[in-house]
């Protein structure tokens, strides 16, 4: 989980501060230090300064710091968290950032998440075109879907067949799952309950309900039917014979079919040895087989839902590609919009911590791409925001300088920088502190 958050961040930072620095040598302007990671304690760039690894190269400084929350490229001549008014007195030197034109200071800023945005197009592309695209068609969930706890609250019930979402039939299980689906204003389902039609409507403020929702993410799951498709070696279900291939028909004296039933049954004898029906090669066996104390006994199973998948030429793959990384800015935006009219809470904001635990213990490769490309246009998203010290607030203060043939003092874009530093310094304090000392009392 270290390991995977460790390289992601290396490879999504390294690059956004690579958009800076290329920029910035297009233009012929010094820059003083590259680092991913930051050698010092940010905000405070006199304290705790040491690299795990640097090495200068020309003008230039390279390095790894120490402190993983981000990285920087030292540009000559700009004020930022490394730099203030008053090391900038004296007029602007040709190879400094502030004696070139605005609309190349504005590349200069912008270059990081410009870079962020192509990785991010480049990996969704990559992995739609290696992939394809799989999915599960609305026709093949003929059982019904079993809802999570939030799902069940709302009013959904297990067996429910989805139909229609916000009046309209639908081809594809996972459109359940689109953003514009879960964070609409106003979404419902249209599901057939023993014969009749009814309609479930998601609250308000499901975002906020979703992000305390423990049983499981996902808001509803198909329910299936199931075959044992591997037997853990020594595990009490190979001691008592199982096999691969074996249908469970009944488990301590109750018909399954569903791998839900079998779930709920086990864990109601956790601790217990129980009989369990399977067929196998169309013949029934009996087998006696003991449960532990988290009610598993030792298999994994082979769904039984018909998947199809998509495949696309590379070309055909970028527009595809494209559409999915946009689709991110736009959620992100979509949820920020939520947050910032009070229509969900803080709460939802993730960190370091929550990053970690999405890429899981599991080092999967398609998972790794995926999550990074999805982190590659967040990180641009965050970094365009109009908040000083970000990239966004100088974009601010340069179209401004732009617009109105007026540059803003040095002195009001320090301040701004200070503010700005504080906000982020509050946020992460909120992500990496209160949020997860909280979680301790909930």
């Amino acid at each position: 989980m270290i390991g995977q958050l460790v390289l992601a961040l290396s490879i999504l930072v390294g690059l956004h501060e690579f958009g800076h620095f290329a920029f910035a040598k297009l233009f012929k302007i010094r820059v003083d230090k590259f680092y991913i990671f930051f050698d010092f304690l940010f905000p405070m760039p006199n304290v705790a300064n040491f690299a795990l690894v640097k090495k200068k190269i020309g003008e230039t400084e390279y390095g790894i710091g120490w402190f993983p929350l981000g990285g920087y490229v030292q540009i000559h001549g700009m004020i930022d968290e490394t730099q203030d008014a008053t090391a900038l007195a004296g007029p602007p030197q040709p190879d400094e950032f502030r004696g070139k034109p605005a609309w190349q200071r504005l590349l200069v800023m912008l270059g990081g998440i410009i870079m962020n945005v192509v990785l991010g197009i480049a990996i969704f592309t990559a992995m739609t075109a290696y992939y394809g695209e799989t999915y599960l068609p609305a026709s093949a969930v003929k059982y019904g879907v079993l809802p999570n706890g939030l799902a069940r609250e709302v009013g959904f019930q297990t067996g429910d067949k989805v139909v229609k979402i916000n009046g309209r039939p639908f081809t594809e299980f996972d459109e359940i799952y689109k953003p514009e689906v879960l964070l609409g204003d106003n979404t419902y389902f249209t599901v057939e309950r023993n014969g009749q039609l009814a309609d479930v409507k998601l609250p308000t403020n499901f975002l906020d309900k979703s992000s305390k929702q423990t049983e499981d993410s996902l808001l509803l799951r198909p329910r299936e039917t199931f075959a044992v498709d591997r037997v853990t070696p020594g595990g009490n279900a190979a001691k008592a014979g199982l096999q691969v291939g074996d249908v469970i028909t009944t488990v301590a004296g109750r018909p399954v079919q569903f791998f839900d039933e079998l779930q709920s049954t086990l864990l109601a004898n956790k601790g217990k040895t129980i009989a369990l029906n399977v067929q196998r090669a169309g013949q029934p066996t009996t087998l006696k087989v003991a449960v532990d104390g988290e009610g598993h006994i030792g298999f994994e199973r082979k769904s039984t839902l018909t998947f199809g998948t998509r495949h696309y030429s590379l070309a055909e793959a970028v527009p595809v590609g494209t559409k999915k990384a946009f689709g991110i800015v736009w959620v992100q935006a979509r949820a920020f919009g939520k947050i910032l009219t009070g229509k969900a809470s803080a709460k939802n904001l993730g960190g370091p911590v929550e990053i970690a635990q999405q890429f899981g213990g599991v080092w999967d490769w398609q998972h790794f791409w995926g999550l990074a490309g999805i982190l590659s246009m967040v990180l641009a998203f965050m970094n365009l925001l109009p908040v000083p010290a970000l990239d966004g607030g100088h974009v601010v203060f340069l179209l401004y300088e732009m617009i109105l043939r007026r540059k803003p003092s040095d002195a009001f874009l320090e301040g701004a920088q200070r503010v700005g530093t504080f906000l982020i310094l509050a946020l992460m304090a909120y992500v990496l502190v209160f949020k997860q000392v909280m979680k301790l009392f909930n």
